[in-house]
């Protein structure tokens, strides 16, 4: 891989950072609380590991097949969450691997998620992902549910719920977004006051290279970003 990628990389987080730092000082907000995640589809380990180096301290995994495949090459000072759409008899392979799932869309899935962190005595992390647009191309829960699922999700020892998790609608208007963005502040207030264990739901992850300062700006505690950081993905 030639050392202009590399640079890059390290530019592209750079100016990540100065772009977070900016929008929440902004908001009357600390840019300490905003987390920068890595999201690391189809990229190479090396430029992986030139962002953890350059600062970047979360990793967001899509795939769990490349996962799998770029696990041990990566530097291990970085957190990893799971991000993408997540079936049921693949969570075994990755439970062991990550410190969130971020991407709990069913209670079917929670359930799994659930008996396989028992089996290796461990709690996991988890953000309920929700489909703010209720697009009929993606999957989560509508906002009407989540009350009832962040319920629901107290019948599962080893999971911890932290929070919500969206992706923004493709091609929406900046204002339109906007609104999506408030909606999912307000609704991780609105379960943060339902839940007595509520000490921990405090993730709010949402906004993408397109639109993450707007995403900060609204209230976004992780911010996933992948061509921002990485440049335009070459899909095979």
């Amino acid at each position: 891989m030639s050392e202009k990628l590399l640079t890059d990389t390290e530019k592209n987080v750079k100016e990540a950072f100065e772009k977070i730092s900016k929008a929440a000082l902004a908001a009357g907000r600390d840019p300490e609380d905003i987390r920068l995640m890595a999201v690391t589809k189809t990229v190479s380990p090396e430029k992986i590991n030139k962002a953890i180096e350059s600062g970047c301290d979360l990793l967001g995994e899509n795939k769990v097949q490349e996962l799998l495949e770029k696990y041990e090459s990566y530097d291990k000072s970085a957190e990893i969450h799971f991000i993408g759409k997540l079936q049921t008899n693949k969570v075994k392979y990755i439970v062991d691997k990550v410190t969130m799932i971020e991407s709990v869309d069913s209670i079917r899935l929670a359930e799994e998620i659930e008996n396989r962190c028992a089996k290796i005595d461990k709690i996991m992390d988890v953000l309920l992902e929700v489909n703010i647009a209720e697009e009929d191309s993606k999957s989560g829960f509508s906002a009407k549910e989540i009350i009832a699922v962040s319920e629901k999700i107290k019948d599962f020892p080893h999971l911890r719920l932290r929070g919500l998790m969206t992706i923004g609608r493709f091609g929406a208007e900046i204002e339109e977004t906007r609104q999506y963005f408030k909606k999912m502040s307000h609704l991780l207030v609105d379960i943060k006051d339902k839940n007595r264990d509520n000490i921990y739901i405090n993730i709010l992850s949402m906004g993408m290279s397109g639109d993450y300062e707007l995403a900060v700006s609204e209230g976004a505690t992780i911010v996933r970003i992948g061509q921002g950081l990485f440049g335009a993905r070459k899909y095979v």
